[in-house]
């Protein structure tokens, strides 16, 4: 898993966050604060079988398959999808992983990369 966090100038967010190698493993508490999500990239073009379903958490240290997400986008095979938040969606603690099954359930990961980048404060 490839993750980062860097400091943005921007009239919408201050935080981009990437991650190249979303998995089921989730990426815990990844601002260190909490904030708000103005936009979320999912990339899901290198699975040609798998549907994504990218999971946002807002705790710390979520169990995958057992924790209830806050969030969730299912992108489709060979997909891309751009979510814009006009007003936000708030967190206290910033957690996601990415798996083929919806809901709750679910701890496997699609076979190829799905690459997340989130605009946050």
């Amino acid at each position: 898993m490839t993750l980062s966090v860097s400091t943005q100038v921007s009239p919408v967010g201050s935080k981009l966050i990437k991650n190249t190698d979303v998995g089921a493993t989730a990426s815990n508490d990844v601002t260190g604060t909490s904030g708000t999500i103005y936009t979320i990239e999912i990339d899901n073009t290198a699975n040609g079988v798998d549907a994504a379903h990218f999971k946002i958490y807002d705790n710390a240290s979520p169990t995958i398959g057992t924790t209830v997400p806050d969030w969730e986008f299912k992108i489709a095979v060979n997909q891309k999808r751009n979510i814009v938040c006009p007003g936000g969606l708030d967190f206290t603690n910033l957690s996601f992983a990415c798996v083929t099954a919806g809901g709750t359930a679910g701890t496997t990961a699609p076979t190829s990369a799905v690459i997340v980048n989130l605009v946050t404060s």
